[in-house]
């Protein structure tokens, strides 16, 4: 028999893809649809829900074609843009309105005023997460609240993450969240495993919308026959970071990965152990197998390749992404120049959704290769800025394990390594969300019966050792925290 492949269906920020495994873990293709990003006011951020589908619906197609057929497929993986909320109509399964996606900060006055009023702490008691625009439950009481058609759809309408989109669009009607997307949502009691009856009600959300909660591994049904020719069973679900964590095999308390891509996100698994932070980081859902839960601690950036995406479309300092390791290289040091990417606020551990973006200490004697060598040292500030806080939280790093689309250039890599003053491990094939999703399908199609087994598919790793003078790190980290300090002022 001819071999059998996984299908990745990986859903992110700037485009759709996907991606054909097999079994053992070897990538063997990439359909890649660049999305359009909606920025309709300042601070909002929009997709269209159906082009999602549309884009997801080709890739797949052609990778299911290269496969030889939907029946060399054992399972579908999909990962996602986690805090990303869509409205659909049950009935006709179409968009009631644009996707609201993560970045959106248009519920920051909604957040500040239930903060005013008291409610962080439960929030946080029953999600781990806190009270900011990036959760999804805010943009759900924002439209509930400001588009008609969702109160006129009435018991029809439907709410869902992005993995829970494509599932209903795939399936015909099949409802479902995992629980690590669930977690995302600050609707979800993370210690219950089940939507929270006060939350529904902080943010005005009717259950009926909401969708079943899930394992990340099992059968959730099948996609339509007319998709693919044939029916193909999903098995496997999780949020892009969570899935990430799993792509890096860090499956045992203490292991920490950071993902960098459009943002940067850092997870370090707790375990069995939810494990409270006091230090603005949050608490969330790593993965739910068999109806056991695993935890982490999250620190969660909102700009990262972002940054570089600006500096080349909107400043021109750069033709292509993959020039910022040369131009970095191409200087011997940031001639003064520091950069705080608040371009959407800031995360983690700050929190800052009104803080805005600065560059400083330019002068004459800066170009734009200094600029842009700012953009990349600013990945390792922000990451050491949650180094600490997790250190704080009892779970400092022994060692970091990277990846992400911008953890394939050298020079931020070795950057990280040296103001962490941290081992950096970095795996042969980067696009571990993608890999984490196809071992999780690999457990729900049955191939595997652990995430131990599925872990035999992941690459081996290259390392960056900390080279960098103290004096050097010390002054870059004071340059920083002054710069920082002016945008949190």
């Amino acid at each position: 028999m001819a071999e059998r492949f996984i299908l990745v269906l990986d859903e992110g920020t700037t485009s759709t893809r996907a991606m054909l495994f097999t079994p053992a873990g070897e990538c063997v293709g990439i359909v890649q649809k660049e999305l359009e990003q909606h920025y309709p006011r300042a601070g909002w951020v929009e997709h269209d829900a159906d082009e999602i589908w549309r884009y997801t619906l080709h890739c797949a197609r052609t990778c299911v074609k290269k496969a030889g057929g939907a029946k060399q497929i054992i399972g579908i993986g999909i990962t996602n843009q986690r805090e990303t909320i869509v409205f659909w109509d049950k009935r006709t399964g179409e968009p009631l309105g644009p996707a609201i996606v993560w970045q959106d900060r248009r519920t920051a006055s909604l957040c500040e005023g239930l903060k005013e009023r008291g409610y962080e702490a439960m929030v946080q008691a029953k999600t781990g997460l806190l009270l900011d625009p990036y959760f999804s439950g805010s943009k759900i009481a924002w439209a509930l609240e400001s588009w008609p058609q969702l109160k006129e759809a009435g018991d029809n309408l439907a709410i869902g993450t992005i993995e829970s989109w494509l599932v209903w669009k795939l399936t015909g009607g099949a409802h479902l969240s995992d629980a690590s997307n669930a977690s995302r949502t600050a609707l979800m009691d993370i210690h219950q495993g089940d939507w929270s009856p006060d939350l529904l009600d902080l943010f005005g959300t009717p259950r009926s919308a909401l969708p079943e909660i899930t394992d990340c591994a099992g059968q959730f049904g099948e996609t339509a026959p007319e998709h693919f020719g044939a029916p193909i069973p999903i098995t496997g679900m999780a949020g892009d970071q969570q899935a990430a964590a799993i792509g890096q095999a860090c499956l045992a308390p203490g292991d920490t990965k950071a993902t960098y891509g459009t943002g940067a996100f850092v997870l370090t698994n707790t375990g069995t152990e939810a494990k409270a932070s006091r230090n603005r980081l949050l608490t969330t859902i790593a993965w739910r197998l068999n109806n056991e839960t695993s935890y982490a601690l999250e620190g969660s950036v909102f700009v990262a390749g972002s940054l570089i995406k600006w500096l080349r479309d909107s400043l021109g300092l750069l033709v292509t992404a993959d020039e910022s390791e040369e131009m970095a290289r191409s200087v011997p040091d940031n001639a003064g120049v520091v950069i705080v990417p608040a371009l959407s606020g800031l995360g983690a551990p700050h929190w800052r959704p009104d803080a805005r973006a600065a560059i400083t200490g330019l002068s004459f004697a800066a170009h734009s290769a200094h600029i842009v060598r700012a953009a990349l040292e600013a990945m390792a500030h922000q990451t050491h800025d949650l180094m600490t806080a997790f250190a704080a939280d009892g779970a400092a790093w022994a060692d970091l394990k990277i990846d992400g689309g911008m953890s394939a250039n050298d020079w931020l890599a070795q950057d990280m390594a040296d103001i962490l003053n941290l081992q950096v491990e970095r795996p042969g094939f980067v696009e571990t969300t993608a890999l984490g999703a196809a071992m999780l399908a690999a457990i729900g199609a049955g191939h595997y019966a652990t995430l131990e087994e599925a872990a035999t598919m992941r690459e081996g790793v290259r390392t960056f050792e900390p080279a960098m003078d103290t004096k050097i790190r010390d002054a870059r980290l004071t340059a920083w925290r002054k710069a920082l300090d002016q945008v949190l002022d």
